[in-house]
């Protein structure tokens, strides 16, 4: 059985062209990237890891 979760992701540009997400919902998750593409890979990425270290 697979549990789905949807989140919603802010993804901003900084004055250097790095595009950084972030999850408003999961405090410390956000994560950054030179493209669109990798910081969408990147921000799936660290919403597993939150999950995965969160404390029970």
């Amino acid at each position: 059985m697979s549990l789905v979760r949807e989140f919603t992701v802010v993804i901003e540009q900084n004055e250097d062209g790095i595009y950084v997400a972030s999850v408003p919902e999961l405090p410390g998750c956000h994560t950054q990237a030179e493209t669109l593409d990798e910081v969408n890979i990147r921000i799936k990425e660290a919403i597993e890891l939150y999950f995965e270290v969160k404390p029970k």
